[in-house]
């Protein structure tokens, strides 16, 4: 029998995948808490038990989201030792994980306005800026990329991360933006190497 701590876990593991699913076929907007509570087969009672409202069960799919794209990333990049390899190889990674409806939806187009720019912000640094910034680290210890100041340069690529998968969520042909975006990035990351790849 499972104990309370379980069946906690449970019913908010329930919300969170009921959400997700909700969130990336309706909207925020367009999803009433009653199909919520609903789809996960729990109570009212039990969602706001788990969270304060409909935003809060929404920045933790977001989380949840980002955790995941950071996961296929460190997948992409596990073992490899040059870090302009991990750079191209991490880049591709994100740019593919963008091209999942759940992450175009929730965490490009309805993140910022539904968590309000600042926290969307953080979460989005919180998970991706400590990565490129020790890759930066390491590629220029090693001698590998020109020297420049680590922390613009990382915002600056995640910026570039950023705005490539919001070009890929908003365009008619997300796998046509997909390669457009990932040929532009190489070419930055080969532009920093001190000895550009052939």
């Amino acid at each position: 029998m499972p104990t309370k701590a379980e069946r906690s876990e449970a019913t908010r593991a329930a919300l969170v995948g009921a959400a997700e699913a909700l969130f990336a076929e309706r909207g925020f907007a367009d999803t009433p808490t009653e199909a919520l509570v609903k789809a996960a087969g729990v109570t009212r009672g039990a969602l706001y038990h788990h969270f304060t409202d409909k935003a809060d069960l929404f920045r933790a799919v977001y989380e949840g989201l980002e955790q995941r794209m950071i996961a296929q990333v460190e997948d992409a990049v596990a073992g490899l030792t040059d870090p302009v390899t991990v750079l191209h190889r991490g880049t591709e990674a994100f740019l593919d994980a963008c091209l999942d409806p759940a992450v175009q939806r929730i965490v490009l187009l309805e993140g910022p306005t539904v968590l309000g720019w600042e926290t969307w912000r953080q979460i989005d640094m919180a998970y991706g800026l400590g990565m490129v910034t020790a890759v930066l680290e390491l590629a220029m210890q090693t001698g590998v990329i020109r020297p420049a100041p680590v922390e613009a340069l990382a915002h600056i690529l995640l910026g570039g991360l950023n705005e490539g998968a919001m070009l890929m969520a908003s365009s008619p042909d997300p796998d046509a933006a997909r390669q457009r975006t990932g040929e532009a990035l190489r070419a930055v990351i080969d532009g920093l190497a001190q000895q550009p790849p052939r």
